[in-house]
């Protein structure tokens, strides 16, 4: 698993097609909160696991699905 201590704010979260998942805000545990203050994120919080990242390269944070099944799969946030 990627070490979390690599992920930081403010980076971009992508899927493995390129597409833009959403901005990170931080990390939380063992997933990272995606910041509302983006259109790709709708508005909302969104988390998603750390078991999703591929890699963390380029300021970018590449995850192992598509930026559709990434959103699929994400759990807003209460």
């Amino acid at each position: 698993m990627i070490q979390a201590t690599l992920i930081r704010e403010h980076m971009e979260v992508i899927g493995s097609d390129g597409g833009h998942v959403g901005k990170v805000d931080h990390v939380l545990g063992d997933e990272i909160e995606l910041s509302k203050l983006d259109l790709g994120s709708g508005f909302k919080h969104h988390l998603i696991p750390l078991t999703w990242v591929e890699s963390v390269r380029d300021d970018k944070v590449c995850l192992n699905m598509t930026k559709d099944a990434a959103k699929a799969g994400w759990r807003e946030k209460h």
